[in-house]
This record gives structure tokens, sequence and C-alpha cells, in this order.
């Protein structure tokens, strides 16, 4: 028998056993993290890390310059997306250089 053969026949074997309830079923659990609130403080904390201007900052994250002027003032947190970007850069300041989203010139 050749090994594609023998590796369907045991795929199959495998299917019907589970089905007579021969087999347990393999389940992967993923947790995802909490997402974080990020403070007025933290945001600029995070772009001054970076180096940017706000301007910068908010092209980098694919956001209006008045959002981030809106976050590091305290009108408004970042949510969604925007905060697990944040979380990202928090981590890993270089982030956006490894994956060529900024370059220095």
């Amino acid at each position: 028998m050749s090994s594609m053969f023998k590796s369907i026949k045991q795929g199959l074997t495998e299917a019907i056993e589970y089905e007579r309830g021969n087999l347990p079923a393999r389940v992967d659990r993923m947790v995802v993290s909490v997402l974080h609130t990020y403070s007025r403080d933290k945001v600029k904390e995070i772009r001054l890390r970076q180096k940017m201007t706000q301007r910068l900052f908010a092209e980098a994250l694919g956001v209006s310059v008045k959002t981030v002027e809106a976050w590091e003032s305290g009108k408004n947190i970042p949510s969604g997306c925007a905060s697990r970007m944040l979380e990202l850069l928090d981590r890993d300041s270089g982030l956006l250089e490894k994956y060529s989203i900024v370059a220095l010139s």
C-alpha cells in the first residue's frame, strides 16, 4: 500500500470510530487577551517612543490627526483595532519599521 492510501485509510477509520463514539473529539481552544484601555498619557507615551508627531502617528495608524489629538487630550479613548495596534506598539516599538509601515529616510 502506498503511504497516501494508508493515511487516507487511517483518517477514514478514525472518522468512523469517532462517529461510533469510540474516539474523543479533539478540541483546540483559544483565549483572546483582554482589550486594554489606553489613557491619554499612555497614548502619548507610545507615540513619543515612536519619535513621531501626532500627524505622522495618525498616518501610520490610519486615523485622522484629530483622532490622535482627541486621544491625547482625553476627549476620546482608542477602541477596537486602534487599541490592539497600540498594544502591539507598546510591546514592540520597532513594529512599524519591521513591517515597512514607516521607514527612516
